[in-house]
């Protein structure tokens, strides 16, 4: 199944970054003699209501949905790592201001917090990315600072702050590594969580806007033919379940790996 995974995420990144390069049509194209064709020889995927082909749109969307997605989940993995090791490291007083924050943002439930944030700037891609990582941190942070608690009491590191070794060498040489397979796993997970947030948004009409595009655009654009023409809504939601299924695999792959190697050590 991981072999699987990772083929499934190497081909569609692959599609979405080069295909354009191999599948001539223009994802753009409008035409009045092609809307709503049923997958066939012309159209690998179909064409949709405005005669536009599907295969062109899910390339070129894909590039969308993966940056937001790969974007978002780096930026939140990050900030959840910084601020989940500091408080897990520091503790007092920032390990308490690290609580009060996690605890503001956990209560709005997050997809209601998009919203928000959304309803108020015009979406693009780059926007969606910083949103979706504001959202998107707290659980990365609260693992984080759990495990860094576990490290704090460990031998090495009271050996290491009586010989005043500087407190920013030890949070990058000593707990980076060992903080790095939870970091990993939240990423594979954030990735997935992202593109699946990217898409409820632009299916509500509140991500990404024309002329530009992703899978989630596409699928929200089929929404009202899917009765006579399946295949409109149904190759982007596929794209988004494969990636997002690939995605969780990996995770549970790395997930296992870190529960073994704390088992042994």
């Amino acid at each position: 199944m991981l072999k699987f995974s990772v083929f499934i995420l190497i081909f569609v990144f692959s599609m979405s970054f080069f295909g354009g390069f191999l599948y001539p049509l223009d994802a753009y194209e409008l035409s009045s003699t092609s809307i709503l064709l049923p997958p066939s020889s012309s159209h690998f995927l179909g064409t949709d209501r405005l005669g536009r082909d599907i295969f062109a749109r899910l390339i070129e969307g894909g590039k969308i949905s993966l940056i937001i997605g790969v974007g978002s989940a780096f930026i939140a993995s990050i900030i959840g790592l910084i601020l989940g090791s500091m408080a897990g490291y520091f503790r007092g007083t920032v390990d308490k201001g690290f609580i009060v924050i996690v605890d503001l943002f956990l209560t709005f439930p997050t997809f209601f917090l998009l919203l928000a944030l959304v309803s108020y700037v015009n979406a693009s891609a780059w926007v969606l990315i910083v949103i979706i990582s504001i959202t998107g941190w707290m659980t990365t942070a609260r693992l984080i600072r759990s495990e860094s608690f576990k490290i704090t009491h460990e031998p090495f590191i009271k050996i290491l702050n009586i010989a005043n070794v500087s407190k920013t060498k030890i949070l990058f040489k000593y707990y980076a590594p060992i903080l790095a397979p939870i970091y990993f796993v939240s990423f594979t997970f954030g990735v997935g969580g992202a593109i699946l947030a990217e898409s409820g948004l632009s299916f509500l009409g509140l991500g990404i806007v024309a002329p530009q595009m992703s899978w989630g655009t596409i699928l929200s654009g089929g929404k009202d033919v899917i009765e006579i023409a399946w295949w409109v809504s149904f190759f982007p939601g596929l794209m988004i379940f494969l990636v997002t299924f690939s995605l969780i695999n990996i995770s549970n792959y790395l997930q296992q790996l870190t529960n073994k190697k704390q088992v042994q050590n």
